[in-house]
């Protein structure tokens, strides 16, 4: 089968079968699954979640079929089952968290457990910085990978901001698979994700009926930083800081600001970039469409820096991708500008 039918049927699968988990989950998540508002929520009645344990099955479902009927270097498959199953994993620690919350050094050391399986096991031969000792990057890479992990769970605030974050990302990289420079294997993991919450989408749209919750949000943070890293080794590191750089910039500087102000930062907050913009007169449907039209254009910009490899093409990419972020994030952080006012 030629890599294009793969990588689409793999999207097209995984979407039918997570859509159609979604429906058949949704009364059982309404019965022992239900997020209720309270003052730092950003919905207004009782949703359930849970949502990701269908993005996660139709996902793996699609991905295990290919797994079965293409052929592929055992290497390969076997990192993808690896990547899986700490994925599993640590749905299975974000649904614990979603029932009754677990303490968040508890939480942590679970989160690090599951990404050093993937970068020790499923990604052993990546080097991005053959500089430095292996032990110093392997723990820079841990610490990044955890981080991206809780980032990704930070992110998910409001309806469909995860999926216009993750599905161009995933997308790119499942496009990436196919024509270079990804690996096969991990554009059809892409290709998986990609599928997974696009048949999530319908049901998290504003309003949303169903929410991702932690057992999505830590999986799916844990699969696109294994892509990303992937992505990274093959000599595309600006792409790869490009890709994610909305999610990544608006987490990261949060946090900075909460630490600097002595907050709990691992207590649930309405600081976000995109939490302030829902305070400053934005609608959920028009932050999640300007999220997602930035996220095309680092697609775009993160192509450019895969097909020109030259450094100061590397460098301007780099340079336009934080411009328009830090624009978007500075919009948000703003009230919005009425004639009426």
């Amino acid at each position: 089968m030629e890599p294009y039918a793969a990588t689409l049927l793999i999207a097209i699968a995984a979407a039918a079968a997570a859509g159609r988990l979604c429906v058949l989950l949704r009364p059982l998540l309404v019965r022992y699954a239900l997020a209720r508002p309270n003052a730092r929520s950003s919905h207004r009645v009782p949703t359930p979640q849970g949502g990701g344990i269908a993005v996660l099955a139709g996902a793996f479902l699609a991905l295990g079929a290919a797994l079965l009927f293409l052929p592929m270097p055992v290497a390969a498959r076997d990192a993808l089952l690896l990547v899986m199953a700490a994925s599993i994993l640590l749905a299975i620690v974000g649904a614990w968290d979603d029932i009754r919350p677990l303490p968040a050094s508890i939480r942590l050391v679970l989160q690090a457990l599951c990404v050093g399986l993937v970068l020790l096991y499923a990604a052993p031969e990546i080097r991005l910085f053959p500089a430095l000792p292996l032990p110093l990057e392997r723990a820079l890479a841990l610490i990044a990978g955890v981080w991206f992990v809780n980032l990704t769970n930070f992110m998910d605030g409001i309806d469909w901001i995860t999926v216009m974050g993750i599905v161009p990302l995933a997308g790119a990289l499942a496009l990436a698979g196919i024509a270079g420079p990804l690996d096969p294997a991990s554009g059809l993991l892409a290709a998986a994700l990609f599928g997974g919450l696009l048949g999530f989408a319908p049901f998290n749209k504003p309003s949303a009926r169903l929410f991702l919750g932690d057992v999505g949000s830590l999986p799916i943070g844990l699969l696109t930083a294994y892509l990303l890293y992937r992505l990274a080794g093959t000599g595309a590191f600006t792409a790869a800081l490009i890709l994610p750089l909305y999610h990544v910039l608006d987490a990261t500087i949060t946090l900075m600001r909460r630490l600097a102000r002595g907050e709990k930062v691992w207590e649930a907050h309405r600081s976000h970039f995109y939490q302030q913009a829902t305070s400053n007169g934005y609608g959920v449907s028009e932050i999640v469409a300007q999220v997602a039209l930035l996220n095309l254009g680092l697609v775009a910009l993160a192509a450019m820096t895969i097909a020109f490899p030259n450094v100061w093409v590397q460098f301007a990419g780099l340079f336009a991708a934080l411009l328009l972020t830090g624009i978007l994030l500075r919009r948000f952080s703003r009230k919005r500008f009425s004639l009426a006012g």
